[in-house]
């Protein structure tokens, strides 16, 4: 079980926060030595925290060869060891953390719960019937979210996205779509509000949702295979039901559409072509994820994963692709056109190529808690100030408080030893 840092005294304890996850599994000896003695990282320990981000990306990097990975990043762009910053990229305004990344997008998990048992996820297995999920009295309302959204968005955030488990299960789901439509940013600019789902309530959800004031969708499908799909979710669902939804969405307005399938090898890689080529036809934007180690339930294994090498050029050998420039910085999938101009892929590679230099994403569980990292194993406890009479202003600066000591870099940092860490489950905190 994943722990949580106790917010009941956040007020004198502004970024007093946790120590480095990764560290505690690390080769490294200066790292291990600042997690025993309860520093948090480099504030309060001068030199060590760089020292430490030091060794351990070194340790990381002896990994990576022997495993065969590359070791770069999704762009190319590397870490300047003296400072532990990318010099490639100009420091954006706003909250930067340890390592100058600016706060720049909240995903938002409204439940953890899920009408499919998805096998990478939340396998049948473990959560079955008789699974505790949280009790409603712990899940934030949707006016806590609303005021949380404001209060990162004041703070920098650009881009809200509205994640689960299935958010769709979720009552009343696009009354929460329009609350946080309202929200502005500082500079009376619209936010950008997405959501992530399996689908399988858009027909009935699509038009309200649209009508709420969301602005783009993103559809979980792994295969096109009947049979393939039906095995991967765990609950015998069709796939002629969310192709529908898809339908259904862009008969509402949403255009254009995303499509995200997790690749794990042995399970769905020959859906690679056929998923493309139906995408190309029905004209969304793929994305391909690479399977993930997040939390533990799925026994992840590195043989696995299908690398994003191997998917580009598996798509390229049937649909002749050329790299693109990314829309924006953070973006974590990597951009590729058809060279016929039939659309775009994207390649989402947190092991083979990671994206930690550049990421800029924060998460909000669905009972408040807040984890600067999808890999990880604890998480600030934010209802407790949302429910403890903070103000607005206090709860800003709880939020910089976390932000500011941040240094996360799990998929940079990733060995035979972290992959044992405690990591917090996806259907947690959304994917």
């Amino acid at each position: 079980m994943h722990r949580v840092r106790d917010a009941a005294t956040w007020t004198s304890k502004i970024g007093v926060m946790r120590p480095v996850d990764v560290a505690k599994g690390s080769e490294c000896p200066t790292e291990r030595r600042i997690v025993a003695s309860g520093a948090p990282g480099a504030p309060g320990a001068p030199g060590h925290g760089r020292a430490a981000a030091i060794c351990a990306v070194r340790t990381a990097g002896r990994w990576r060869r022997r495993t065969g990975l590359p070791n770069r990043s999704l762009y190319g762009g590397r870490y300047d060891t003296a400072t532990m910053e990318r010099p490639d990229l100009p420091v954006l305004p706003g909250i930067g953390d340890a390592f100058g990344r600016a706060l720049r997008d909240l995903r938002i998990s409204v439940t953890d719960r899920c009408n499919f048992r998805c096998t990478y996820c939340m396998p049948a297995e473990i959560f079955g019937k008789d699974f505790a999920f949280l009790p409603r009295g712990l899940v934030l309302s949707f006016e806590e979210i609303t005021r949380a959204a404001e209060a990162f968005v004041a703070l920098g955030v650009e881009k809200l996205r509205i994640t689960g488990g299935e958010p769709l299960v979720r009552r009343d789901l696009p009354d929460l779509v329009a609350m946080l439509a309202a929200i502005r940013r500082p500079d009376g600019g619209v936010v950008d509000l997405t959501l992530t789902t399996n689908g399988s309530a858009l027909r009935a959800l699509s038009g309200r949702l649209r009508d709420a004031g969301l602005r783009r969708l993103t559809v979980s499908l792994d295969s096109l295979d009947d049979e393939v799909f039906r095995a991967m979710n765990g609950i015998d669902f069709p796939v002629a039901r969310v192709l529908d939804g898809i339908a259904a969405a862009g008969e509402a307005g949403f255009s254009p559409i995303k499509v995200n399938m997790v690749v794990k090898r042995g399970a769905n890689e020959g859906s690679l072509v056929p998923m493309a080529r139906w995408a190309r036809d029905a004209r969304v934007i793929l994305r391909f994820i690479e399977y993930m180690d997040v939390g533990h339930s799925n026994a992840w294994r590195l043989d696995e994963v299908v690398t994003a090498d191997e998917i580009v050029a598996t798509i390229d050998a049937a649909f002749p692709l050329e790299p693109a420039d990314p829309n924006y910085r953070g973006e974590v999938a990597g951009r590729w056109r058809y060279r016929d101009g039939g659309g775009e892929i994207g390649v989402i590679a947190s092991v083979s190529r990671p994206f930690c230099g550049d990421c800029t994403r924060a998460r909000l569980s669905a009972d408040g808690k807040l984890y600067t990292c999808l890999f990880a194993s604890d998480g600030f406890d934010l209802r407790e100030v949302l429910r403890g009479g903070a103000t607005d202003e206090e709860l800003r600066a709880a939020i910089t408080g976390v932000w500011r000591v941040r240094r996360d870099r799990y998929s940079e940092l990733r060995t035979e030893a972290t992959t044992d860490l405690d990591r917090v489950e996806m259907f947690a905190i959304g994917g």
